[in-house]
């Protein structure tokens, strides 16, 4: 049952891409899927988008650290949502195709070349976080080997979003939203039923426990809420709405979704931990051991279809995310047919890359929030001036990117990697900076002598 689920679900992905591709009439319909929708299918693309495996997956996983506090994770996605309403009006009428053309329009070509090289190098490491995910997914539910999981999850997203593009994502997001969901309230119904399990007192550990403070909580919101006030993906979906009204009610919708969903994720973890034999658990997938445990037979089966759909969600996105702003280096303005097949041709060597990526390294969370700190140190303050239109330093705006970037980046490291908890005052350092830079006066032209 669960090979034929797997084969099912992955031969209707492909699918539906091939079907798209007839539908797409022009690089528009491609990358931004005609600008035309609706709340629910901007909505479930936008809730699809952030519901990936990663997050899932990662989210239950750090339960067994922080307990109740890993809702954190995704309640910190919530108000970076929250946030971001009063600024959609802006990103819908100044965008058009992606984040980097928008920062262009502010701070100048060389600033919108810079984005279009980090950015992409960035969201390399996202696309990965979801491979890694869908191979551990292949491998627990289905015994493929990881390195050849990482090949068939990898291909399979490489294809889907080659062919149909943003069509075909629009056409699939709403569904795989409501997949995942369903998916998870099964899961946590049948467990509320099992008797004789221990499950700790939210109180215990939620908001702060002895690990996971109030400074994690604000590392947290700087470089994880804030991809999704000024996030390249987030923005894809906004760019998809066919206007500002549609584009505003979407984001509100999701933020309101996830708060609820943040604490089913915890409550999965905190039950998987406090309950499975700690043997099963060391180096594996926590939800994953969770579903294979206690629930019946035939819900694995759409268990597994709904992680997968989860990873594909956000997969697809970040790599044609990434592979406009490429595209965006040769020609600025990519509507246009040469673009089109650039883009094509980056997409493949995205997802190749990511791929070996996700071979050498297979911690999720770990690739996830590596390449959201040099991103968020890196973006966060110049994009927010931008559309608050803040009156800036523009010639230092690359100094303040690139120093930014790696300085939280060198944090992160330093705090995830090497243990070393300065880490954490390095990454709000590198936002100071970021925005010190900036606040630089420019130096007035000399008036010329007559």
């Amino acid at each position: 049952m669960k090979i034929t689920i797997l084969i099912t679900y992955f031969v209707l992905v492909i699918g539906v891409g091939i079907y798209s591709f007839f539908k797409i009439k022009n690089p528009t319909d491609y990358f931004i899927a005609g600008k035309n929708n609706g709340v629910w299918q901007v909505a479930g693309s936008l809730m699809a988008t952030i519901l990936g495996g990663s997050a899932i997956l990662g989210s239950v996983n750090l339960a067994g650290v922080e307990g109740w506090a890993s809702a954190w994770y995704l309640l910190a996605a919530s108000i970076g949502l929250f946030l971001l309403i009063p600024l959609v009006g802006f990103v819908n009428r100044l965008g058009k195709f992606t984040l980097a053309n928008l920062l262009g329009q502010f701070y100048g070509e060389n600033a919108r070349k810079a984005a279009s090289v980090i950015i992409p190098i960035a969201w390399t490491g996202i696309v990965a976080a979801q491979i890694i995910a869908a191979s551990k997914i292949l491998f627990s539910f289905f015994g493929i080997s990881y390195e050849l999981g990482v090949i068939i999850s990898g291909s399979v997203f490489i294809i889907y979003t080659l062919v149909g593009g943003q069509v075909s994502i629009l056409k699939t997001d709403f569904i795989q939203s409501a997949i995942i969901i369903i998916g998870l309230l099964i899961s946590a119904g049948y467990l509320l039923g099992v008797s004789d399990v221990t499950i700790p007192k939210m109180t215990e550990s939620f908001p702060f426990n002895p690990d996971f403070s109030g400074v994690d909580l604000l590392i947290l919101l700087l470089t994880f809420s804030s991809t999704f006030v000024v996030g390249p993906d987030i923005y894809s979906r906004l760019f998809c709405a066919k206007n500002e009204q549609v584009a505003k009610k979407s984001v509100i919708t999701v933020a309101i979704i996830l708060i609820p969903i943040a604490f089913l994720l915890a409550f999965l973890g905190v039950f998987a931990y406090n309950n499975l034999p700690a043997e099963s658990l060391k180096g594996s997938v926590a939800l994953i051991e969770l579903i294979n445990h206690y629930l019946p037979d035939w819900s694995v089966g759409l268990m597994a279809a709904a992680l997968l759909s989860a990873v594909l969600s956000s997969a697809d996105t970040t790599l044609l995310t990434a592979s406009m702003m490429l595209s965006e280096l040769i020609k600025s303005d990519i509507d246009n047919p040469a673009s089109l097949r650039n883009t094509r041709l980056f997409i493949v060597s995205v997802g190749i890359f990511s791929m070996l990526i996700a071979i050498k390294i297979t911690s999720i969370i770990g690739s996830l929030l590596l390449a959201l700190a040099f991103y968020s140190g890196a973006f966060i303050i110049p994009l927010i001036a931008a559309l608050l239109n803040w009156k800036v330093n523009k010639r230092l705006s690359i100094l303040a990117m690139g120093l930014g970037g790696f300085l939280a980046l060198f944090g992160k490291i330093a705090d995830s990697t090497l243990g070393l908890s300065i880490g954490n005052y390095v990454i709000i350092a590198a936002f100071a900076i970021n925005l010190g830079i900036l606040l630089v006066p420019e130096k007035a032209s000399p008036t010329p002598q007559s």
